[in-house]
């Protein structure tokens, strides 16, 4: 009993012991640190972007306007001409004859004109005095004035073959970028039909062509009519920057130029004509890109940083602080992108808090220690100026 007794008093020692040695439960972790800024207000210009296509400011095709054997091409492909400058010669022998033999018939038409004006001279007074008669010098009278027609006929032959044997050498019609070569020396050229030889582009200024919805066009009409009547811009002429395939925007704002007479039944466009300098002669006929300008200004609009902004499955949230520091998810519909801003357009209101580094770890009710974010994360430092995207970047489709 007693060895039952001193078993048992050890394992209510030990059991003891061992409720002793329990540690205490963890105290509950901090709420989380997140960066927040209030969305900044002010007025956003809203952009229309257009996609189109480049042309020559002119485009001239050169074309053989004589029959011959090409003797000559004299250019280099793809480079730049001059007006003037020598491009092809196409073999003038032949031409050089028929230029020959219509001079010796143009002769021989002028001899027998001076011929019959003689003719003229010496029976006209003889018929006066009956010693001819006045059959004999009407018939004079009407060979000299066959003789006549058959001389500016021979004329008219002669200039041909002058014009004939100048279209031999081909020069350039004006300053441009010229194309690759249709036709190599030694072909013939303009047998029946005037042969495509080159095109030259005349590329500054060039001309962007883009297609705009009938709707849409009506809003830039009236926009440039508004600021026609309120002066804003000289000309009533928007500023309209041209945005490459690669994202890089030409260095030189354009101009609306044209605007075609019609809409496209088919398309439902209508075609804009713009007009940019191309100094450096970057921008080639046929090249691809877009054309941006301001069509409207929104006012008072909320701005954040792109990067508070979560997308999922085409719905846009922001994570909003509350007052009590909880967090909420909140749906918004988002506008135009302003440089590295977003314009929220419904779903907040101004001075509330948005969670702008942090989002990965909340969830919905969670309570946080929001902080302000830094000067380089804030909205007014991203994009104080509220300018468009920087030259080089890519420029959103609206």
């Amino acid at each position: 009993m007693k060895r039952n007794a001193s078993l048992l008093f050890c394992i209510v020692v030990i059991m003891a012991a061992s409720a002793c040695s329990k540690e205490a439960p963890p105290a509950a972790p901090p709420p989380p640190d997140v960066l927040v800024t209030v969305p900044i207000q002010r007025d956003v210009p809203v952009y229309m972007e257009l996609v189109g296509q480049a042309v020559g400011f002119q485009d001239v095709e050169i074309r053989a306007r004589v029959e011959g054997f090409l003797e000559t091409v004299a250019f280099t492909e793809g480079s730049l001409v001059r007006k003037g400058q020598l491009l092809y010669r196409i073999d003038p022998k032949p031409l050089q004859a028929a230029l020959a033999s219509a001079k010796a018939n143009l002769a021989t038409s002028q001899a027998r004109l001076e011929k019959a004006v003689n003719d003229v001279k010496r029976l006209t007074p003889l018929a006066a005095q009956q010693a001819v008669s006045q059959q004999e010098l009407d018939n004079a009278t009407a060979q000299r004035d066959a003789a006549a027609a058959q001389v500016d006929a021979g004329r008219a032959v002669v200039e041909k073959a002058e014009f004939d044997l100048s279209y031999t050498t081909i020069t350039a019609p004006l300053d441009g970028l010229i194309g690759t070569t249709k036709v190599k020396a030694g072909n013939l050229v303009g047998r029946g039909e005037s042969t495509l030889l080159v095109t030259i582009s005349q590329i500054d200024p060039i001309l962007f062509r883009a297609g705009i919805a009938e709707a849409e066009y009506l809003k830039v009409a009236r926009r440039f009519i508004e600021e026609r009547a309120q002066g804003a811009v000289q000309g009533g002429k928007t500023p309209i920057q041209l945005i490459l395939a690669d994202g890089t925007v030409h260095p030189h704002e354009g101009r609306l130029d044209a605007v075609e007479r019609n809409v496209d039944t088919l398309t439902g466009t209508i075609a804009l004509q713009i007009k940019f300098d191309n100094t450096e002669r970057i921008v080639r006929p046929g090249q691809f890109g877009r054309v941006r300008f301001v069509i409207d200004q929104k006012k008072d609009a909320l701005l954040v940083p792109q990067r508070a902004v979560q997308e999922l499955q085409n719905l846009y949230n922001l994570a909003v602080v509350g007052a009590d520091n909880t967090v909420r998810f909140r749906t918004v519909k988002v506008g135009p992108r302003e440089g590295t801003l977003w314009v929220i357009e419904e779903g907040l209101k101004p001075g509330e808090r948005v969670v702008v580094e942090g989002l990965q770890r909340l969830r919905e009710g969670a309570t946080v220690n929001p902080k302000p974010a830094h000067a380089e994360t804030t909205p007014a430092a991203t994009s104080a100026a509220g300018a468009p995207a920087a030259a080089g970047g890519k420029a959103e489709v609206k």
